[in-house]
């Protein structure tokens, strides 16, 4: 595969086909996980470990995988490196781990990585199939990214709360004045549907505009009939 087809994978993951605002997948973890921008970004990078290395192994043993077992064979696959993630996460990331709790080891079910290893890593090579996971994780992780900060913002008034877990010695961003009250209704799930809602409709917007932009160029290039 050409430098072409590399971009188109991962611009395909990233922004057409965004698990977040196109395919509406992996919602729960999505929704539950976005209250603050460490917290998601901290989840959507083991996403991305996970679907990358994942699409891989499951690409390069796919013509060994019977066709009639393939998807408890995926799963096990998944599952055996979700829990070697879990583990690691336990022991050097440990507060992390406690905040993100259950959703780490439910990486394992969530339908966005066995949708992508049943999808094309099943039938790619190794590489454009890591590609892909990590395509996919890193729109993951710019869903998880905005939704957490816009959740954060208006709920608290600050960004990157809990980042010691991460960095130790560094703290939060007081973006919003001292005294700002907060808007519980923004932490809270109604918050995070509503804010998920309005990503969805940007990027429906923006392509959109795109489109007719595209259109209306097309049409100012047609030649005058003689």
């Amino acid at each position: 595969m050409n430098s072409y087809n590399y971009r188109d994978i991962f611009w395909n993951g990233f922004w057409r086909q965004n698990t977040g605002l196109a395919q509406l997948l992996g919602l729960c973890p999505i929704l539950a996980v976005s209250t603050s921008v460490v917290n998601g970004v901290s989840l959507a990078i083991a996403t991305i470990v996970v679907m990358a290395m994942s699409n891989a192994v499951v690409s390069a043993l796919r013509n060994l995988i019977p066709y009639e077992i393939r998807i408890p064979v995926f799963i096990l696959i998944i599952a055996a490196l979700v829990t070697v993630l879990d583990l690691a996460m336990n022991a050097w990331l440990h507060e992390l781990y406690m905040v993100l709790g259950i959703f780490v080891p439910l990486i394992t079910t969530n339908c966005i990585v066995l949708a992508r290893v049943e999808a094309y890593a099943a039938k790619n090579p190794a590489l454009p199939s890591a590609v892909d996971g990590a395509a996919m994780g890193v729109g993951l992780m710019l869903v998880l990214a905005v939704l957490g900060g816009m959740r954060e913002l208006i709920g608290t008034g600050q960004l990157f709360a809990g980042i010691e877990m991460i960095i130790p010695g560094a703290h939060a961003v007081q973006v919003l004045p001292a005294d700002y009250p907060g808007f519980l209704f923004a932490i809270l799930p109604p918050g995070a549907f509503i804010a998920l809602a309005c990503l969805i409709a940007g990027k429906s917007w923006l392509e959109a505009r795109n489109k007719a932009a595209q259109t209306s160029t097309g049409a100012g290039c047609v030649p005058a009939a003689h």
